[in-house]
């Protein structure tokens, strides 16, 4: 887990080095987020953790927090074993 928290807090500070990712807790709602970040971070998470993650998962509240984010993630691998 701890794994994937480094790679991940990696991948959106190549998004913006300026924001504190593990103290936001509302990414989507507050515009840290727009939609082109998405697009960036679906293709990273998906090249990074091996994981495809489909349009049903493009949920606010699956990018809202690097917690939530790391869920999906998590999930995503436990369904594709």
């Amino acid at each position: 887990m701890e794994e994937n928290k480094e790679a991940l807090l990696d991948i959106l500070k190549e998004l913006h080095p300026d924001v504190d990712f593990e103290s936001e807790t509302n990414l989507i709602g507050d515009k840290v987020l727009d939609s082109f970040d998405i697009v960036s971070l679906v293709t990273e998470i998906g090249d990074e953790f091996d994981v495809e993650i489909g349009a049903s998962d493009l949920l606010p509240e699956n990018f809202n927090t690097v917690d939530a984010m790391l869920k999906l993630i998590e999930k995503k691998q436990n369904d594709e074993d």
